[in-house]
């Protein structure tokens, strides 16, 4: 069964310290989870007051309503 996943970040979370930053997923449209594959450039435009659904393949808004009660 399909389920709706909120997500409030539009970007990375970033893990320190290592040998280098690691970078975790925060918008939920990577490929490569959990890590980030820059794909939150997709949502940077995102109003807070929307909610925005993506296609999981292509990775496009495919429907954008208005958040919270109805």
């Amino acid at each position: 069964m399909p389920r709706l996943v909120r997500h409030d970040l539009t970007g990375p979370i970033k893990i320190e310290p290592q040998d280098k930053p690691v970078f975790i997923c925060g918008c939920g449209l990577t490929r490569n989870f959990p890590f980030c594959d820059g794909s939150h450039k997709a949502c940077k435009a995102e109003r807070p007051d929307r909610l925005y659904v993506y296609d999981a393949d292509t990775q496009t808004v495919v429907e954008e309503r208005p958040d919270g009660p109805s």
